[in-house]
């Protein structure tokens, strides 16, 4: 009897079932990734537009705290021009400048300020500026001061709610108080600040006296400019 010999390498097979494992695997995680990628695309397509309906919505309702929508009738969050970084408002980056109209003309600017110089560092603001030139209102949007001392910047701390602090600049311009006197009373100025706080009446009423004139200086030139493009 002669022993039979051959090439058969029992390897193989092993190596070919664990390739087919690979494949059928990777062909498994590529439909799960195709159907993922469709489902969150779908999920995106929904709500995309409800996300952005939101951040309107918010936007608007900031901006309301200091122009009141019955001044303008314009389409405002699309009247916009960009503002670049500048001293005089404060700025270290650029930001949207949006402008109200009514029946074609002229209403108000609303745009962001900054106090470097708050107690416990930048303090941010909104403003709205009437085309007369008139302040209609400011609100602090973000800040560090004190909890319980220099937070009465923000209305919603301010334990006078009759008359919040901050309300003391409403509907005012540089013709009812000129520029030197945007200051606090402890300064020489015209504004009150509140005792143990000073250093963060001080930083949002000089910025706000600094952007009040910024705004009424270029103001017809902040009207004029090309919506969506770049103010020079």
């Amino acid at each position: 009897m002669s022993e039979t010999t051959g090439n058969f390498d029992p390897v193989a097979p092993r190596e070919a079932g664990a390739l087919r494992i690979s494949l059928r695997t990777a062909a498994i995680m590529l439909a799960f990734t195709v159907v993922f990628t469709a489902l969150m695309a779908g999920i995106y397509g929904v709500t995309a537009p409800l996300v952005a309906a939101s951040a309107e919505k918010e936007k608007l309702a900031l901006i309301g705290e200091v122009l009141p929508s019955a001044l303008y009738d314009n389409a405002l969050l699309d009247d916009w021009i960009e503002v670049p970084p500048l001293r005089d408002l404060g700025l270290t980056d650029a930001t949207r400048l949006y402008r109200a109209r009514k029946n074609g003309g002229p209403a108000g600017l609303v745009f962001e300020a900054a106090a470097a110089d708050g107690y416990s560092g930048r303090i941010g603001l909104l403003l709205a500026v009437q085309a007369s030139g008139d302040l209609l209102a400011v609100r602090v949007t973000g800040h560090r001061e004190t909890p319980g001392l220099g937070d009465y910047i923000e209305p919603k701390k301010d334990k006078n709610k009759a008359r919040p602090w901050i309300t003391q600049f409403d509907k005012l311009s540089l013709a009812a108080v000129t520029p030197e006197r945007w200051r606090v009373k402890k300064d020489g100025g015209r504004f009150d600040q509140r005792a143990g706080a000073t250093i963060s009446a001080r930083a949002v009423t000089g910025a706000s006296g600094r952007a009040l004139a910024w705004a009424t200086n270029n103001r017809e030139r902040l009207f004029a400019a090309p919506s969506g493009r770049k103010f020079e």
